[in-house]
């Protein structure tokens, strides 16, 4: 496979850079085929890069000045903080052909304005976040949207369902992906205006396999690849999902080490291994014509090696995106 070339957006994660660069080293040294661009603050980055034994062919830096939180204005941030780390990321991501994606861990609002103003592509449309989940039956479900857009309209949820549904058939094969509406109730009439709202228009669409609403007990039965709601819902959904799979991890080892079950311990780690959410990547940025990955803001090094390992994959499924360049 040819070389992918990714930038690190390498401030804004709870952790700190020190642990974001040491995420970047051991992804080098998983992913041969990887180069990678860190954004940041220069000194931090060459001290952290040296301390984890980066080869400096490996890797290139993007003196960014400023970096922004999670208590900027997303609006005033985008204007006035061009200097940016993630803003200098989005810029070289949009400049760059030799570039063919970015990860971040910081402020999702300025990165889905971001993403608007320096990667339109060549039809502009909203952003959607999506998280690509285990399913009870092996296979995964994407769960769109995530918390890029907490109030919508039905057509925003009808546009989510067929972002949604191009990234399960491009990048994880499926013949037709089939998409499911998020309610309180698998009848047509049930759910709020929204969804009400929303599930004629997906029903009236031939170009989606829409298999009507689907509860959330449901979610990640594997019953749908693709599983439509807001932004509010959908991140209720992932941190539900997540909470409750770390209480019951918790309680599972719990009882091992009362118990000094081998069995059962094996049982914990193996259950984490599968539900550790974290450990899965990040959301993707749907209706950017480059791949972005919104990383957790607790973020550590493991997840940056599966983020990596994201777009390594994704390199491989370019059809996922638009395949224009694009430019500032």
């Amino acid at each position: 496979m040819s070389e992918v070339r990714l930038i690190l957006d390498t401030r804004g994660g709870d952790k700190g850079a020190e642990e974001l660069v040491k995420g970047a080293a051991l992804a080098l040294q998983k992913y041969p085929e990887l180069a990678l661009v860190l954004a940041g603050e220069r000194e931090v980055i060459e001290k952290a890069a040296k301390e984890n034994g980066m080869a400096e062919e490996r890797f290139e830096i993007l003196e960014a000045a400023t970096e922004i939180t999670n208590y900027d204005d997303p609006a005033q941030a985008l204007f006035n903080k061009t200097d940016s780390s993630m803003l200098v990321s989005m810029q070289a991501l949009a400049a760059r052909d030799d570039l063919f994606g970015m990860v971040t861990c910081g402020n999702t609002a300025v990165l889905l304005s971001g993403v608007i103003r320096y990667l339109p592509g060549e039809k502009r449309v909203r952003p959607a976040l999506a998280a690509v989940l285990p399913a009870q039956n092996g296979g995964f479900t994407c769960l769109v949207d995530t918390g890029a857009t907490v109030d919508c309209n039905p057509q925003m949820l009808h546009h989510f369902a067929r972002l949604g549904t191009k990234l399960m058939h491009d990048m994880y094969g499926t013949e037709s992906p089939r998409v499911g509406l998020l309610s309180n109730g698998a009848e047509p009439t049930k759910g709020n205006r929204l969804v009400k709202e929303t599930h004629p228009l997906l029903a009236a669409d031939e170009t989606l396999n829409f298999i009507g609403n689907v509860e959330g007990n449901n979610a990640l039965s594997g019953v749908c690849d693709v599983l439509v709601c807001d932004g509010f819902a959908g991140n209720q959904v992932l941190k539900v999902t997540e909470g409750t799979a770390m209480r019951l991890m918790t309680d599972i080892m719990i009882y091992a080490h009362r118990t000094k079950s081998r069995d059962i311990a094996a049982l914990g780690e193996h259950l984490m291994g599968i539900y550790d959410i974290g450990s899965l990547g990040g959301g993707i940025v749907l209706g950017s014509p480059k791949p972005v990955i919104k990383a957790r803001g607790s973020a550590d090094a493991k997840a940056v090696v599966s983020v990596c390992g994201m777009l390594v994959n994704m390199a491989e499924h370019k059809a996922v995106f638009d395949s224009e360049k694009n430019r500032i």
